[in-house]
């Protein structure tokens, strides 16, 4: 049985820019970090007694025979693309819900291959997952999705992440100082909005036509460098917050399905309860909302988004992990013989094997 940990993010500036519709034209960068929230996938090989031999469970629970049949787009596209030939059960579990902008489907993508990969004794590297994740949403399903998210899924951290034209992918981490970190965390709160929505229907609605959004992009491009100018540097950080402003406009000017009047109603009053700045995670439309606030006018923001939930979160480095591992009985060979021969005769050999 193999158990994988695989955070989620929140991104600061240059999302859009990590669209390959994009960066691979113009090159993109973004900052963001990962959280201490976190996608668990439990994975091992499915014992031959059952007359199933895939069972996935996630918001439903999913016993079938063939890869095929799997209703997970993910789990489906991950199975086939390894080729995994195995009785599998497979078992997910989460601390933020889906569909809330944290990067919640691409840190499963990634933290599914990894415990895939290492319940056959491979163990992959940070690169390595990070490329077939996105190889996995952007070829496989066909997903309007980004290249930020599975980059922070896997590597985890608070990085500088460049989109280069010729498509690889360079992953910088911030060199702050610890006390530095600690103060941009303790200026962030994050709310969650209880709207739901998929990522890619937003994105549909302006990844189509991003030579049309340049000004938009560049601005947002432009945003990164600056952003790292101030962390880097000793200036107050309220003007990282008015950054995160000036980005979520450009944001909002993408699309009308970046927000909408509920989130616009939610950010206004986060404004004038203190907060210097602040965004939707993720493409936009709902999930959660970012904000940075200094830490004397955070009761005045809780109070005032008093119906929302507040989710106090810490930046984390890890990455995705494999936090459990126990080897189990290899039942190949019975596998084989379930397969292959009758299943009274497969009833006999279980009941007379020690």
């Amino acid at each position: 049985m193999i158990i994988s940990r695989t955070p989620y993010r929140i991104s600061f500036f240059g999302g859009g820019t990590d669209y390959p519709a994009w960066y691979r034209q113009h090159g993109g960068a973004v900052i963001a970090a990962s959280i201490n929230k976190y996608c668990y996938l439990t994975c091992r090989y499915l014992p031959p007694f059952f007359e199933h031999r895939i069972q996935v469970l996630w918001s439903k629970v999913e016993t079938c025979q063939t890869i095929d049949e799997i209703d997970h787009p993910a789990v489906r596209a991950v199975l086939g693309y390894l080729k995994l030939d195995r009785g599998i059960s497979i078992l997910h579990d989460g601390d933020l819900p889906a569909r809330s902008g944290m990067g919640s489907s691409s840190a499963f993508t990634v933290g599914l291959l990894h415990a895939l990969y290492a319940l056959q004794g491979q163990m992959p590297s940070k690169q390595q997952l990070t490329k077939e994740s996105i190889h996995v949403e952007q070829e496989i399903l066909k997903e309007t999705v980004g290249s930020q998210d599975q980059v922070l899924a896997a590597y985890g951290g608070l990085n500088h992440v460049n989109f280069l034209p010729g498509g690889e992918i360079s992953v910088r981490p911030m060199t702050l100082s610890p006390e530095r970190i600690t103060e941009l965390n303790s200026h962030l709160m994050l709310f969650y909005t209880g709207i739901k929505r998929t990522a890619s229907d937003v994105a549909d609605s302006y990844v189509s036509d991003l030579d049309a959004k340049r000004r938009q992009l560049r601005i947002m491009k432009d945003l990164v460098e600056e952003s790292i100018g101030i962390l880097k540097s000793d200036r107050d950080l309220t003007s990282f917050g008015e950054l995160l402003h000036e980005a979520w406009q450009a944001k909002r000017s993408l699309s009308d399905k970046v927000s909408n009047p509920q989130v616009d109603e939610l950010y206004e009053m986060a404004r004038s309860a203190g907060a210097a700045g602040g965004k939707l995670t993720g493409a936009g439309g709902g999930g959660f909302l970012l904000l940075f606030v200094p830490p004397d006018r955070q009761p005045e923001v809780r109070e005032k988004l008093n119906k929302l939930l507040h989710v106090p979160f810490k930046f984390e480095f890890s990455g995705s992990q494999i936090i459990f591992f126990d080897p189990q009985e290899d039942y190949s060979a019975l596998e084989k013989l379930r397969a292959n021969q009758t299943v009274d005769a497969f009833r006999e050999l279980t009941q007379t094997s020690p």
